[in-house]
């Protein structure tokens, strides 16, 4: 008898096989707590604390800070740089109250660059040496002929704290904005506590008096006097307005940042560019012949003559501007010799706050260069 043959049954497509599910873990069941009345009491107590006598606190000396400045005067942040670290550059362009930059680099800049020829080598040494000399002194010095464009510089585009060598541009920018007639020499301003500056200068212990721009401008450059200064930088459009002018003449590392005294150092400029600035007073497409003429008096009447002048020979006769912050001492200006060599000297020193280290240095240097030009 045959065997019966069993037939499979197919489904397609295949099903697959049924998965049997894993079973549920239990979870440990959790007892929450109730906060005991000593716990809510203890909490209750210590964030009202906090909303009574730390929020306040905080707020009034953060957050106000923050839009409307320290209302302390021992409070040193610059809330503005914390808020935009980026701001910390030269500014020419105001907007909305924020300072920016514009035209950094110009195309065609109104100063002449100094023309330079041979490099003192051997005057560069000297300087070396004595510098070592003065472990603690940094120095930056810069030296032109008028007559061959010679050179010699140490450090002389490293940028130093200006001090009151700064009122150099301003004086500058000064004479340029008269000749375009923005205003007149004898045009007036009024000394108020808004301008007034402790430091150097007389004008901080005078009354509410009324001066001429050719007034101030004197008092500036053979005083020194920081409140003179900010009444003028005022007048020639803020700060913003000084450093714009400055990048038209085609400096980079030379600008205000601080009103007067700026005993912090912020404003900048380097050796090399204050000789720039000199070298272009004599520029007449740069300055008129009138203009060249009253810097040069107020220039020649400097009242410290304790630095670069110290070192030269009889009869020498010296255009400049000093600097003193404690911490930098300078000076920079234009020297006649008595055999009519006349050669650009800035000389800028770091040094230990107030040193003498850093008088003594600048003296000696202008020893050596003065005999290195005139011989």
């Amino acid at each position: 008898m045959p065997i019966p043959v069993r037939k499979e049954q197919y489904v397609y497509p295949p099903q697959p096989a049924p998965v049997r599910p894993f079973p549920a873990k239990k979870r440990p069941r959790i007892v929450r707590k109730e906060p005991t009345l000593v716990n809510r009491i203890v909490s209750l107590v210590f964030f009202m604390s906090v909303g009574i006598f730390v929020l306040p606190t905080a707020f009034q000396k953060t957050t106000m800070s923050f839009w409307h400045g320290s209302q302390y005067p021992y409070v040193k942040t610059d809330y503005h740089n914390l808020r935009f670290p980026t701001s910390n550059y030269v500014s020419n362009h105001w907007f909305l109250g924020e300072r920016s930059l514009r035209g950094a680099r110009v195309k065609k800049p109104l100063m002449t660059p100094l023309h330079e020829q041979n490099r003192l080598t051997g005057l560069e040494n000297q300087l070396q040496n004595l510098a070592k000399q003065y472990p603690g002194i940094e120095p930056a010095v810069y030296v032109f002929d008028f007559e061959n464009g010679n050179y010699a510089g140490i450090n002389q585009d490293k940028s130093f704290s200006a001090a009151s060598i700064i009122k150099l541009p301003v004086l500058i920018d000064l004479f340029r904005s008269i000749e375009a007639g923005r205003f007149t020499i004898y045009d007036q301003m009024q000394l108020t506590d808004v301008y007034r500056a402790e430091g150097s200068g007389s004008l901080q212990f005078k009354g509410d008096s009324v001066y001429t721009i050719d007034d101030l401008a004197r008092a500036m450059i053979t005083e020194s006097d920081n409140s003179s200064t900010n009444m003028l930088i005022a007048k020639l459009g803020s700060m913003t307005g000084v450093n714009h002018g400055i990048r038209e003449w085609g400096l980079g590392k030379t600008y205000l940042q601080t009103w007067l005294p700026d005993l912090d150092g912020t404003n900048r400029t380097t050796a090399a560019e204050l000789a720039a600035i000199l070298y272009n007073i004599d520029n007449p497409d740069f300055l008129s012949v009138s203009s060249r003429e009253k810097i040069f008096d107020y220039m020649g009447h400097v009242h410290n003559n304790r630095l670069i002048e110290a070192g030269l020979g009889a009869g020498a006769a010296f255009m400049h501007k000093t600097g003193d912050i404690g911490k930098m001492l300078g000076d920079a200006g234009i020297v006649f010799a008595p055999n009519g060599k006349r050669y650009i000297v800035v000389i800028l020193a770091n040094r230990p706050h107030n040193s003498p280290s850093g008088k003594e240095f600048i003296v000696k240097a202008s020893e050596i260069i003065y005999n290195k030009m005139i011989n």
